[in-house]
């Protein structure tokens, strides 16, 4: 089996606002397989695309798409997750 890899990241927020980089087709499909948030149009659109890549129909980056499609329409898209994270931790150090 194939890793079918992203040619980059999606970069998201789990959890209570860690940073995540889902980089393969089964790792986004693992987040869509636990999300448990409203699962409206996007959700429906990028959890057929990974199952589409993962048995081979689909582009890996057609799925890659719906994916960050998914992310940036519930909210959880985060493009600079890490240096944000950094920036935050570091105002609420100074701020101790």
């Amino acid at each position: 089996m194939t890793t079918k890899r992203f040619t980059r990241p999606v970069s998201i927020y789990i959890g209570l606002g860690f940073p995540r980089d889902v980089e393969t087709v089964q790792e986004a499909r693992e987040v869509l397989d636990e999300w448990s948030g409203a699962r409206g149009p996007a959700y429906t659109a990028a959890l057929l695309a990974c199952q589409s890549a993962l048995a081979d129909e689909l582009a890996i980056e057609d799925a890659r798409r719906a994916f960050e499609t998914f992310a940036s329409t519930i909210g959880i898209i985060a493009p600079d997750a890490l240096s944000e994270t950094a920036a935050r931790a570091a105002e609420d150090w100074l701020a101790a």
